[in-house]
């Protein structure tokens, strides 16, 4: 893989970092200060990237939109690596019972879309940030339950974990020991792939008016608001729709050089 192209993606992800933990090193404004008199201003010195229908900054409510942006990503992924670890690890180390229970539950996730799943928990628990991530996480907690199986199987049947039991160690020790730091370390690399892929559906939740409520700056409700305006300013969509694929595209290319880099290939 191009390491410029990697360097470049990580150099934007400390960004977007920087952006979450202290977004006043990006900008002065204030992402909720209304002006009447200003309302879908196009870019200028004073406001870089134009302003919306209410006035306020749009450079600034992206900047601080990108705490919750990528708090829906992450969070989400992080909900789903506890919850689909926990059954993957059940299904690798259970019995067959245990196993056949947990897999076929996990294809009837597997069988739905999982923007579809996340809407229908988001229907039963309600809008909100917090809601948004749980339902895409619990969305994906079906595909990261199988990973995390498939790699239970493989370790469990390795010959250091035999030799483990071998020398008198308790199975808890074992687990806990070789099989889950071994079984979950390459999940976690194909979960950094699968963040950008949480951060649009957040997004598109947000779009749809189930996520960050107005006038929390996120980048999906901002879209949202900017479609009834696309006539008359195309800066209020294109910008945080930028954002979006930015983030995204590095977020795919940062994990993407770590699954070779695990799989000791570099291209």
């Amino acid at each position: 893989m191009n390491r410029l192209g990697v360097y470049l993606a990580g150099a934007v992800l400390v960004a977007l970092v920087l952006a979450a933990l202290a977004p006043h090193l990006f900008t002065g404004q204030d992402p909720l200060a209304v002006d009447s008199g200003g309302t879908l201003r196009p870019p200028s010195a004073e406001h870089l990237l134009g302003t919306d229908e209410n006035g306020r900054d749009v450079l600034a409510r992206i900047v601080y939109g990108t705490r919750t942006s990528l708090l829906l990503g992450f969070g989400a992924i992080a909900v789903a690596l506890v919850f689909g670890g926990l059954l993957g690890l059940a299904a690798g180390l259970g019995n067959r019972v245990v196993e056949n229970v947990i897999m076929r539950l996990s294809d009837v996730g597997l069988a739905f879309p999982e923007l579809l799943l996340a809407l229908v928990v988001i229907t039963v628990a309600g809008g909100g940030t917090a809601n948004a991530m749980l339902a895409i996480g619990v969305a994906n907690i079906p595909s990261y339950a199988r990973l995390v199986r498939a790699q239970t199987l493989a370790v469990r049947r390795s010959s250091y974990v035999e030799a483990a039991y071998a020398l008198g160690l308790t199975a808890p020790r074992v687990i806990l020991r070789h099989v889950l730091p071994n079984a979950v370390k390459p999940v976690l690399v194909l979960a950094t792939i699968g963040v950008g892929t949480a951060l649009v559906a957040g997004s598109a939740l947000s779009f749809l008016g189930l996520g960050t409520p107005p006038p929390e700056p996120e980048w999906g409700s901002m879209l949202s608001t900017a479609r009834n305006f696309i006539s008359r300013a195309w800066w209020y969509g294109l910008f945080p729709g930028a954002a979006i694929t930015l983030t995204v595209i590095s977020v795919t290319v940062v994990g993407r050089a770590l699954r070779l880099r695990s799989e000791g290939r570099t291209s």
